[in-house]
Formats: structure tokens, sequence, C-alpha cells
């Protein structure tokens, strides 16, 4: 019998965590209402405020076996929220960098822009598709761009490491196509020269960028003119005219992709369907925003499982805690709850009680993770090799609100587990042995 009653208590506590993990803010918000009125309107409710009063009253009295389990949670959660937001921070940024407006065009079959070859003649029939917004010259607004990679020395380093760039060579219809995009110093590049502008992003990470430095591209001398801040993914990259990026690169005439403004977001469908009915042409094209999106999915789902694997590692370490102190707690009130069960209290209430009690330390503690999360990581500076891309993509850690109520929910979820199996035994343990304790 004993067995089968723990085996149940397992198999709650499974679908109570399952459940819990779906749950959105909006449900835990009516959870906790319904809590309210259960505690406030009902004699059982009644009951377990009494209980939990005293229970939470004398936690100053237990100050340093409270802490463990305060400590232990805020760990648990300050480092899952810290991973997190590797992950959200670089989805963030790549997201950014697209838009329902503009299209990205790639040879058949090609799952990134460094795999993809277009010829010049495949530029013109795409510059001809349906939808396509033009300038004030009546031109169409397509940037047909180069990505090739340079190595170059990273800043704070010592040992003359290097990382990869990504290179870009465009048109001046690149700046229309993304006017987000601004030169924040300096000036543009001149078509025709050996010049770069390059982004804030890759300014951070490796050395000698500033306006007016020389480096090596492809065993030539170029110059920095201009340093451009776009928010997205653009700003790990440097940009030169694309002919000349292509001469040095002996890349011929064809580029790697072509980028184009459409009318309006609703104005893609046409543009997809004229590439396709276009025999000459063997393209994918998506928005930019797809496109995008589809190239953080991996490397964020591996951030995601990397984060989550050590934070249910060190929740384990947690729950170990707060199970110890909490039967600590219960054996030490052993005879106060045995004589509040003798004169009437009902179980559902001390169980409730300790609880309560077990799962106010659990969100003080993920409270605390989180705002240590945020004050040291949110905003934080990294950066790593981009999907689809032969340049590392700098990106800040982002500490949304989502990830803080992820944070929350683990706290909770720790406390639930490390609360539950010592409340049940203070509410199933016989009366007379408890009052035969201590």
């Amino acid at each position: 019998m004993k067995y089968l009653k723990n085996f149940g208590l397992v198999l709650l506590t499974l679908i109570v965590l399952a459940a819990w993990v779906m749950l959105p803010w909006q449900g835990a918000l009516a959870l906790l209402v319904l809590l309210a009125l259960w505690l406030f309107l009902f004699r059982g409710g009644a009951q377990a405020r009494s209980v939990a009063s005293v229970g939470i009253s004398t936690l100053n009295q237990r100050l340093g076996s409270s802490a463990v389990i305060v400590v232990g949670i805020a760990g648990v959660v300050g480092v899952l929220v810290a991973l997190l937001a590797m992950a959200e921070g670089y989805a963030q940024t790549l997201r950014n960098s697209g838009g329902l407006d503009t299209a990205i065009v790639l040879r058949g079959a090609s799952a990134a822009e460094v795999a993809s070859v277009l010829s010049r003649e495949d530029i013109v029939q795409i510059s001809q598709a349906a939808g396509i917004a033009r300038n004030d010259k009546g031109e169409p607004l397509v940037s047909a761009e180069t990505v090739v990679a340079a190595n170059l020395p990273v800043k704070g380093t010592t040992t003359d490491e290097e990382g990869s760039a990504q290179v870009r060579g465009v048109g001046e219809e690149a700046f229309a196509v993304r006017p987000h995009l601004k030169i924040v110093e300096g000036r543009r590049f001149q078509p025709g020269l050996r010049e770069l502008v390059v982004g804030k992003g890759a300014v951070r990470q490796f050395a000698n960028l500033g306006v007016g430095s020389t480096l090596k591209l492809g065993n030539q001398p170029w110059t920095v003119v201009g340093i451009f801040a776009s928010g997205d993914a653009m700003e790990s990259e440097l940009w030169a005219d694309a002919s000349v990026v292509n001469d040095a690169y002996q890349r011929g005439s064809g580029r790697n992709s072509a980028t184009v403004k459409l009318t309006s977001a609703a104005a893609f469908k046409d543009f997809k369907a004229a590439l396709a009915a276009n025999p000459q042409l063997r393209v994918d094209a998506s928005t930019t925003l797809d496109f995008f999106a589809k190239q953080s999915e991996q490397m964020t789902q591996m951030l995601r499982i990397i984060g989550i694997t050590v934070g249910a590692i060190m929740a384990v370490g947690a729950v170990f805690g707060a199970l110890n102190t909490m039967f600590a707690a219960i054996a030490s009130r052993a005879r106060e709850i045995a004589t509040l069960r003798a004169i009437g209290f009902r179980g559902l209430p001390v169980v409730v009680a300790v609880m309560l009690e077990t799962m106010l330390l659990a969100l003080i503690g993920g409270a605390i993770g989180g705002v240590i999360a945020w004050g040291l990581f949110n905003g934080y500076e990294a950066s790593t090799m981009a999907a689809g891309s032969v340049g590392k993509l700098s990106f800040n850690l982002r500490v949304s609100p989502g990830l803080l109520w992820e944070g929350i929910k683990w706290a909770l979820a720790i406390g639930f587990i490390g609360g539950l199996f010592p409340a049940v035994r203070a509410a199933s343990l016989p009366v007379t042995a408890a009052l035969r304790e201590l």
C-alpha cells in the first residue's frame, strides 16, 4: 500500500511538472487567483493560512537552512537564464536582419548564401520579376551580392589570434534595399576602389578596423572608409564594391545571392510565382525574415539544449537541498503539526501550508537569480560563427521577460518537488507517532 502511495505521488509530480512547463503566465495568474480564493473563502484555506503563517514567521529563526533553498535555486535560475539569453540574443539578431517586404534569392536547393551561385543572366531575369519595388529612376531595387571570407586579427588577444569575418560585395542598391543601415562614422565606399565600410559588430570583434585603417583582403591592401550600424547580423560584416571583391577573389561576374525590395509584403507571393514560372531560372526565393529565422534555428536549439541540460543538472542539487531543508523543518515542527491535526486540522491544509512556505522561498530564489542574470548579462556582447555564413556573428545576450518567466517557472518547479514530499509526510504521519517525536 505504501509503495502504491509513493508511486502515485511520483506520478502526480510528473503530471504537474509536464503541465507546468507548458503553462503560460496567464494560466499561472489564474491558478494564483484560484488559490487566493480558496485560502480566503473556505475553511480548509483558512486552516492552511494559519499553519503557513506560523511557518513563515519562523523563517528568520531558520535563516541558514532557508538560505540553502534560496541560494541553490537562485544559482539554477541565474545560470539557466544566462545560457538561454545567448540563444535569445542570437536568434533576435538574425530575426532583426529580415522582413516581410524584402526577399532573398538563391540558386535552387542552396541552404545558405555561401553555397549559392547566380550568374549575371540570372540577376537580369530576377530583376524583371513582378512585385519588385523601384527607385525614383524606375530601376528595380535588386542588390546582387557576393559573400567571401577574410581572416582578421581578433581584438584583445596577444597571440595574433585570427578569426573569420564575412566580406559582402554589394552595390549602391544594397543601401536602398536596407534603408535602416546607416553610416555612423566616415563615408560610403566609392565604386571601383578597394575601400571598405565595416559594421559596428565587426569593429568590436576585430583589431585595426577604425576609419583610415588598412588591411589585406585577397592579398591586396584595402582601406576602411566608414563604419555602419544596422542593429542586425549585417553589423558583423565588412562591405565593399561587389565588382572589386569579385576581382580580388577571382569570382568572375557571378554573385552569391540577390536581395530585393518588394512593393509590399503581399507582393512576395507574386514575386515567387514569377520566378518559378520562368524556365530560364533555377532559383529559390524566401522572405528575408524566413531566411534568417531558419539560419538561427539550429544554433538557437543547440544553445537552448545546453542551457536546459546545465540547468537540469544544477536543479537536481537544488531539489535535494530543498528536500533536506524541508524535511528538517517538518521534523522540528512535528509536535506542532500533530497537535493541529489532533484538534481538527485536516491533511490538505497542512500540505498546502508547507508547500506555500517552500514555494515562497523558491520564488525569492528565482527572483534573485533572474535579477542577477539580467544585471550581469542583459546586453553582454558575444560572438560565434553564424550558421550558413563564413564569418563570426556579433550579438548581445538578451534577457527578455519571457526568459525571466521561464526562470521563475523553473524555480517554482524545484520548490514544488522539494516541498511536496516533506508536506505529504507531515500530513500523513500518525498523530501519536508525531507527538512522541523530539
